[in-house]
């Protein structure tokens, strides 16, 4: 392709957004257009279901893009990268039809299914995992389980209706709970173990920085793309979130506030944990990328905001009003159930009242203060295996926020940096696409430093903060007391 944009795609749980990159000249990079879609989860289900149907996704994707052609022509488009949502199960049939609404990452209905897996392979399986919503559809579904061919996981499927061709890449593959990450290949056995069937069912595999496929004559002119534009291989949105915040080499560790939160950091070797609360992916570049997933995050926050009916800047004035770590209620943040620890049964409370406490300022501290309280306990399994950071790059629709950042410094007691561009999962999606077009354009490997060339030069610092001795006291004689109530309510969880 003769283009000179480069699109990243960023299919979430909240919205789709999209942006362009422009290289600026030869060593800087410039976004030109973005465009976002929000839309919400099916209403009425069970409790504990999480699904959308693709559809969502799709009609989202004409949209941003009309958003995006107001703004730049299409027609340059040289590359496009996709991001999509982890763990989700879209069932298709064999002339790549959906057969139902997809089940989520945050899907909690198949915990029974989970813990069946465990007891066949031998090993954790989170509740979220892909697996388990297979299983789930063989046992609920016997109908759509008989005319099931292919399992795509979100970013699969826009990649689909993009260029026609169903494959997969090692990143999002490794969060479906039938991936050997270590050997970077489909865990046949594991599949065999569920269904003789399933092993069929598993997509071909793209490596990092190859291309998946083309823009389809059909997709060209439903979204308005050039035809023949590179499609790259996409990933997870974690690992495209990685690329993105540049998480592409050694001492890049990032935290990322979204619905959910997560933290990670590149590793060049696997890392294996016997309990299955790091998660052992592999990123989009061809190393590993461990990594701790809380449910439960701006989520939660969210709630307390609404029911007030404030904008985020007035409950944030109200809240930066009382001090980190005050005297206040103490609120296991477990809204949706719980990943990180193991608790996807659990639920939300709020311990500890006083008169005068239940106010906007001080629910929306205890909220922010008890999610990062679960996000540091977390981190602390993850420090067992070497990854303690010495400074975070937090990303992800919160990360502005001033009273997120000030938390976040002083419950992890390290300098946090703020990019310029916060979509990191879209932005990635979009690096990745350049660094696919450059390797394409030169003949040569998709090697890592290419892309750490083009992350160096395009991702800018907005934010540097470093925590004050007070604030790290104080957030741990919080974090304390917030320990306390987790063992009294769960145990050793």
């Amino acid at each position: 392709m003769s283009g000179d944009l480069f699109l990243g795609i960023d299919v979430g749980t909240q919205s789709t957004k999209v942006l362009v990159l422009a290289r600026a000249n030869g060593t800087s990079w410039d976004i030109v257009a973005r465009g976002a879609q929000a839309y919400e989860l099916l209403p009425g289900l069970p409790s504990g279901a999480a699904e959308q149907h693709p559809d969502t996704w799709v009609h989202a994707l004409e949209s941003t893009l009309q958003q995006v052609g107001r703004t730049i022509d299409l027609g340059r488009v040289a590359a496009i990268g996709v991001s999509g949502q982890q763990h989700g199960f879209v069932p298709l049939d064999a002339e790549g039809r959906v057969l139902r609404a997809a089940k989520l990452w945050c899907d909690t209905s198949t915990t029974t299914e989970a813990s069946r897996l465990e007891a066949l392979w031998k090993r954790p399986v989170p509740v979220g995992y892909t697996a388990s919503k297979i299983l789930w559809l063989a046992e609920h579904e016997p109908d759509n389980w008989s005319r099931l061919a292919h399992v795509a996981l979100p970013h699969d499927y826009v990649n689909f209706v993009l260029t026609g061709r169903l494959a997969t890449e090692c990143g999002d593959a490794s969060g479906t709970g039938l991936f050997d990450t270590k050997a970077r290949t489909w865990d046949l056995e594991a599949a065999r173990a569920i269904d003789s069937r399933l092993e069929g069912m598993l997509l071909p595999l793209v490596g990092a920085g190859e291309v998946l496929g083309t823009v389809s004559a059909g997709a060209a002119r439903r979204f308005g793309l050039p035809e023949g534009a590179i499609v790259a291989a996409g990933g997870g949105d974690n690992m495209m979130a990685a690329i993105g915040a540049g998480a592409v080499r050694d001492g890049v560790t990032v935290v990322s506030l979204g619905t959910s939160g997560t933290l990670f950091v590149r590793s060049e070797s696997p890392v294996l944990d016997p309990l299955g609360l790091v998660a052992p992916f592999c990123d989009s570049t061809g190393g590993w990328l461990p990594l701790l997933c809380v449910m439960n995050l701006t989520l939660v926050t969210e709630e307390i905001r609404s029911a007030f009916g404030l904008s985020h800047e007035e409950i944030t004035a109200r809240a930066l009003s009382i001090p980190i770590g005050s005297d206040g209620p103490v609120m296991l943040p477990f809204l949706q159930g719980e990943r990180v620890p193991a608790l996807p049964s659990a639920t939300g409370s709020l311990d500890a009242l006083r008169p005068g406490w239940l106010n906007p300022g001080t629910l929306y501290r205890a909220a922010i203060e008890g999610c990062l309280c679960n996000l540091t306990v977390a981190a602390e399994r993850l420090a067992q295996f070497g990854s303690k950071p010495e400074r975070l790059r937090i990303v992800g629709g919160a990360a502005r926020n001033p009273l997120w950042q000030s938390t976040i410094a002083a419950a992890f007691g390290v300098p946090i940096e703020v990019p310029i561009e916060l979509e990191a999962a879209a932005l990635g999606a979009a690096f990745q696409a350049a660094w696919t077009h450059h390797t394409v354009a030169g003949r040569g490997v998709a090697d890592i430093q290419s892309l750490r060339e083009i992350t160096d030069t395009a991702i800018g610092i907005d934010t540097r903060l470093d925590p004050t001795d007070g604030d790290i006291r104080a957030f741990a004689r919080r974090l304390a007391i917030w320990k306390d109530a987790l063992r009294t309510r769960y145990g050793d969880a």
